[in-house]
């Protein structure tokens, strides 16, 4: 079977979750490319024209091409092609499914942040001054890069599910997008724009997730910020609309993706008689949401700001179907792929009352795609095995069923508990660990380890730092990737475990299992919301009214009564700080 040199797996614009275009397609049938500003009209038009003689389009327009639909608008010199389209005669039938090794990528910090805090200052000040509303700041992450790209697309994919996602082999650069963003979707007459404007990261628990939410909806610059860009592509669209035919049939619109919430409004108009794709592409590109507005004057300043070319990122990526249907994103959540290195953006829109630190969250929470997609890794229980039994298997089973959600992996509960009772079955006398791994694929394993006896009380030794990325999802989640973990393994023999920390001093777990701290004459666990992963043992000493939940600081700990481990392998062991 032929593999693909491109692949559209584009969301439905008029049903969200559903797909509308899972398609790939094999080496091109002709290629068209604009490598100047001059070149990028007849490129478009070529598209528009062999797509309503029947063909496919597959492809992309970089940021840079900007000055060819509007000559104020500026921008660096462009790293690549500034439109670059394959030409397909039909889809492929079938697609080689072979599984490929996924690479491993470290990404780089996309700015220094005093530099950041510079460049929010100027801002502004630009701001103060009127001469815009808002700017849409960007900086480049860089990584080094050895593997399969499109490997790494299906990662990006499973980290970014429910996107306008699609591979472009250009031969010396991929494109890997799994944009969230709608540019617009165009039928010939009806068009919509979906902007995408307004961030808040996902909450560590339900209660907070809601809280992110209504937060994000609710607060007066994330709206101002969406309202902006509404306004502005209202006017973009007006230059090819019929008249009155603009409309906003949904604003403030929450989209809740895997590490991020996401503000969106609904733009749509009736197109006039005769318009084209460059018509299109004219009046709306670049997409109002990556650049600010006023338009001018926000890329002036970006080009001010942003020392380098975006590239694709914060370009166009899409597919222009045979009969002039033309879908295509905004190329957020873009990495670009040539020889060994990666590259991709991270931005957010800064408005008058956007804070620096704020900003920067924003940032970190953006960028979590790329941390899960860059190191594999694979959904984990760990249960205990006592003659042949398996306790709180259904607890257990709950939790990786929330996770694998969580993260869109496969799951199958009845194939999940046939892996377990296997194994107990050649295991009946005995005490064992037991892991059972679930990897992207949906195939479970489970391994059996023998458990020798705990001695108690165990030592556990206070964290030297705090955790990083204590409300992060491998923090909540359990899985493999537990490096973050393993930064704090004790070094002495003579110390059981770590108790860990978040930024604000608050105390979460260890490294290993749950912590539970006598103050005040009773027996607490730290809540959910410091960061910390839902352990089983934990829970079920919750549900039995030994333990409560309050915050414990690192202050406390000197005072306590008394400390336990606690995890659902070895159950509740004494402990004591050294």
């Amino acid at each position: 079977m032929p593999h693909p040199h491109a692949l559209i797996d584009f969301a439905d614009p008029q049903q969200p979750g559903a797909t509308a275009l899972p398609l790939a397609f094999g080496e091109p049938d002709q290629v068209l490319v604009a490598h100047a500003v001059d070149e990028v009209a007849a490129v478009l038009a070529q598209v528009d024209a062999l797509s309503r003689q029947g063909h496919w389009c597959v492809g992309y327009v970089r940021y840079e091409a900007a000055p060819a639909f509007d000559a104020a608008l500026q921008v660096h010199a462009a790293d690549g092609p500034l439109v670059w389209f394959g030409v397909h005669a039909q889809p492929l039938p079938e697609v080689a499914s072979e599984t490929l090794p996924e690479p491993t990528v470290a990404w780089n910090a996309a700015v220094a942040r005093p530099v950041f805090d510079l460049n929010m200052a100027d801002i502004h000040r630009a701001i103060a001054a009127g001469e815009l509303y808002q700017v849409n700041y960007t900086a480049p992450l860089q990584a080094q890069f050895a593997g399969s790209a499109l490997a790494y697309f299906q990662a990006l994919r499973r980290a970014q599910p429910r996107a306008y996602s699609a591979f472009i082999d250009a031969g010396g650069e991929q494109v890997l997008s799994v944009s969230p963003e709608l540019f617009f979707d165009w039928n010939g007459e009806r068009i919509l724009s979906r902007p995408m404007k307004g961030t808040a990261a996902r909450g560590a628990t339900p209660a907070d997730d809601a809280a992110n939410a209504t937060q994000l909806r609710n607060t007066p610059k994330e709206r101002a910020e969406n309202v902006m860009i509404v306004d502005l592509i209202r006017n973009d669209l007006s230059r090819i609309a019929q008249p009155h035919s603009v409309k906003v049939p949904r604003l403030f619109h929450l989209e809740a993706l895997p590490t991020v919430w996401q503000m969106t409004s609904d733009v749509e108009a009736t197109t006039r008689p005769g318009t084209t794709l460059l018509d299109v592409f004219t009046a709306l590109f670049p997409c109002g949401s990556i650049t600010g507005a006023p338009k001018v004057q926000a890329m002036r300043m970006i080009k001010t700001l942003e020392p380098e070319a975006r590239g694709v990122y914060c370009g166009a990526v899409g597919v222009v179907r045979p009969g002039g249907h033309a879908t295509f994103n905004v190329a957020i959540r873009t990495v670009t792929v040539q020889g060994d290195k990666a590259r991709c953006g991270i931005g957010s829109g800064i408005t008058f009352d956007a804070q620096a630190d704020g900003e920067w969250a924003e940032w970190r929470s953006k960028r979590m795609f790329l941390e899960r997609a860059s190191q594999p890794f694979e959904l984990l229980e760990t249960l205990a095995l006592h003659d042949g039994v398996l306790p709180h298997v259904d607890m257990h089973l709950d939790r990786m069923a929330t996770a694998a959600q969580h993260f869109g992996t496969p799951w199958d509960r009845a194939r999940a508990l046939q892996a377990l009772h296997a194994l107990a079955a050649t295991h009946p006398q005995g005490r064992y660990r037991v892991r059972l791994l679930l990897p992207a694929s949906g195939h479970f394993q489970a391994q059996a380890f023998a458990l020798a006896a705990t001695p108690q009380p165990v030592c556990l030794q206070l964290a030297h730092a705090p955790l990083a990325d204590a409300h992060g999802e491998f923090v909540r989640f359990k899985t493999t990737r537990r490096a973050h973990y393993d930064a704090f393994t004790p070094t002495d023999p003579g110390v059981f475990d770590t108790v860990l920390f978040n930024a604000e001093g608050e105390v979460t777990e260890c490294t290993r299992g749950n912590l539970a701290v006598l103050l005040d004459g009773r027996w607490v666990t730290p809540p959910l919301s410091c960061g910390l992963l839902p352990g089983i043992g934990r829970a079920v000493h919750l549900q039995s009214g030994r333990l409560t939940e309050a915050v414990v600081r690192v202050q406390d700990l000197p005072r306590a009564q008394g400390l336990a481990f606690i995890n659902s392998l070895r159950g509740w062991l004494d402990a004591r700080l050294v």
